[in-house]
């Protein structure tokens, strides 16, 4: 069975509460509840969020060396962690850079990652359906 974990970062933990025009109106763990239910026969699935980047970065090298798959939506550390994108790159568990909004389509500083040239690939902009592509990728 494959080990696939989705690891998100800073403010993801308000999903259903924060900007529901942009990120709508349901929570992650009720996301993900449904994700496990859909999936749950197929895949081990596991969640990981802190609004902490060393957190993360620390997730990432635990899990880098023997889960199948990283889904992971970094939030804000996309375009700004160095560290972050070291740690990516350091693993060898592919990674799929994921993202709710269509961050090409927002403010300008939201446009450039520096995740994405070590991320196997980057799917943005479908919303919470974005995570379903991702896993769907690996099966």
């Amino acid at each position: 069975m494959k080990k696939i974990i989705i690891i998100n970062g800073p403010n993801l933990n308000l999903l259903g509460k924060r900007e529901t025009d942009i990120y709508g109106n349901i929570s992650f763990e009720e996301f993900f509840s449904e994700l496990k239910e859909i999936y749950g026969a197929e895949i081990q699935l596991s969640y990981f969020q802190s609004n902490v980047e060393g957190e993360l970065i620390n997730k990432i090298q635990e899990v880098g060396f023997s889960y199948n798959a990283i889904l992971l939506n970094a939030g804000g550390y996309t375009h700004t962690s160095i560290a972050l994108r070291d740690a990516v790159a350091a693993v060898k568990t592919p990674v799929v850079e994921v993202h709710i909004s269509n961050i090409y389509a927002r403010e300008e500083f939201r446009q450039h990652s520096l995740l994405s040239a070590v991320c196997k690939g980057v799917i943005a902009g479908f919303g919470l359906e974005s995570y379903v592509l991702a896993l769907d990728s690996f099966l």
